[in-house]
């Protein structure tokens, strides 16, 4: 995950999400080995961390509530500048991914489609 002139970056899975019609992002596919029981204990622990990590640093989208509710089907991608700070902790969900053998992809991309929620970190976009 070198710089990269692309504004934005979104690692993803090579099934299609229910909700979104898109590929599952890299939260979501982490969190199905663990409720599928695929993962350790430790692993499972490691997800939960570096995922409460991300909720206590990161604004979360609007449309992720308690229900997850996602009615636009909205997909969200990190944006490359200023990427740093979360360097570390997206390198160990990428890692989990690596240690079961989950295929997955890196997008980078000027090109997300229409912008419906933006912070600091992240876009969240829906088909134009």
């Amino acid at each position: 995950m070198t710089g990269s002139a692309k504004k934005y970056m979104r690692i993803q899975g090579r099934k299609t999400a229910y909700r979104t019609g898109k590929p599952v992002g890299v939260f979501i596919l982490n969190w199905r080995r663990i409720r599928d029981g695929i993962y350790s204990k430790e692993d499972a622990e490691l997800y939960d961390r570096t995922h409460k990590w991300f909720l206590e640093n990161l604004p979360e989208p609007p449309f992720y509530g308690d229900n997850n509710d996602n009615p636009q089907g909205a997909i969200t991608y990190f944006k490359t500048e200023g990427f740093e700070l979360m360097r570390e902790k997206v390198e160990i969900l990428m890692e989990l991914l690596d240690k079961y053998k989950v295929p997955y992809d890196i997008v980078y991309t000027d090109y997300v489609g229409k912008i419906i929620y933006e912070d600091e970190y992240q876009v969240a976009v829906i088909d134009e």
